[in-house]
């Protein structure tokens, strides 16, 4: 992903070369909780900076110039800094968190063997590149790869939506044209209507938001690609679920809705169609293949589409040079 996120759940499969002697199996296992472990610190750390950043600027009225400043850079000079970044972080970071935490409890209620989070940490504007979980064992049913996949994107959100609520309720409003910013953040429609009801007459373009909030915007976006229906990514889990001899079909069709997305909106868009063309459209083999979804389940396939439509925003990022 360029410049934020995705939350992917990766399914490996188990090959003849994969079964090795017991010893070396219970040393790998035991390596896996440092790693994820590791990579969740330095995510950490990736995010303060980022966070400091934001909330430099935030304090100065205006946006952070990441195109002719490394915040990197800033940081190694005088660490102190990264306490600047708390509330950006730790804010990104739980969203994150509880995106993973919703797949891998799912994992857990089915009996699906699943890996701890693996956060990527990386130098963008927002500190990470996401993080995801590996499924090690088969997939139960219709139903527990429907649950598993949409799991993680409603947890996400119901954490991102009370920060972005709070962050646009006490954030400052400065005029846009006043803000002099070479990177312009799009309005996901959640934006728009939680603007309306806790600030009634102020346009959402001169809502100057907090770091806080703009983590929260950074939740949105995750969710909304996570919840694209094709590949392997939540939202094509969810449609191999509801109808897997459609997935394919599905898929194809959003890769090449990218393609006009990418050249009238934001260029990333055409990374995302490569990357999902790259990636394939392969899936686990289900145990229970044929077995239908419930209407509750189908119920919440259109709360998926709703939450889609919410975080959704066909220019997230604008460069205005």
């Amino acid at each position: 992903m360029s410049g934020n996120g995705p939350t992917r759940i990766e399914v490996t499969y188990a090959t003849p070369r994969d079964f090795q002697p017991a010893a070396p199996a219970a040393a790998m296992r035991r390596r896996r909780p440092v790693l994820a472990a590791s990579l969740f610190l330095l995510t950490v750390l990736s995010t303060l900076a980022v966070g400091a950043q934001f909330e430099m600027a935030y304090a100065n009225n205006r946006p952070p110039d990441f195109l002719d400043s490394n915040p990197y850079a800033s940081i190694w000079r005088e660490p102190s800094l990264l306490l600047l970044g708390i509330p950006f972080s730790f804010t990104l970071m739980g969203i994150l968190l509880a995106h993973e935490l919703g797949h891998y409890f799912a994992c857990r209620y089915y009996g699906i063997a699943a890996s701890y989070p693996y956060f990527l940490p990386a130098p963008t504007i927002i500190g990470t590149l996401g993080a995801f979980i590996r499924i090690r064992s088969p997939i139960v049913n219709r139903k527990a790869l429907f649950d598993v996949g949409l799991a993680g994107p409603v947890v996400g959100f119901l954490f991102a939506v009370p920060a972005l609520a709070v962050a646009i309720a006490y954030s400052k409003r400065i005029p846009a044209e006043q803000v002099d910013s070479v990177i312009a953040f799009g309005q996901p429609l959640l934006s728009e209507l939680l603007a309306m009801f806790f600030r009634p007459g102020v346009p959402t373009e001169d809502i100057f938001l907090h770091p806080v909030g703009r983590a929260a915007w950074v939740g949105l976006f995750a969710t909304a690609l996570n919840l694209l229906p094709a590949g392997q990514l939540d939202g094509g889990h969810v449609v191999y679920a509801l109808a897997s001899e459609r997935h394919r079909r599905i898929s194809l069709t959003t890769i090449l809705a990218l393609i006009p997305l990418g050249i009238f909106f934001w260029p990333g868009w055409l990374l995302w169609a490569v990357l999902l063309s790259f990636l394939g459209f392969r899936h686990p083999t289900l145990m229970d293949r044929w077995e239908p979804l419930d209407r509750k389940r189908r119920a919440w396939a259109l709360i998926a589409v709703v939450i889609f439509l919410l975080c959704f925003m066909p220019a997230p990022f604008r460069l205005q040079l």
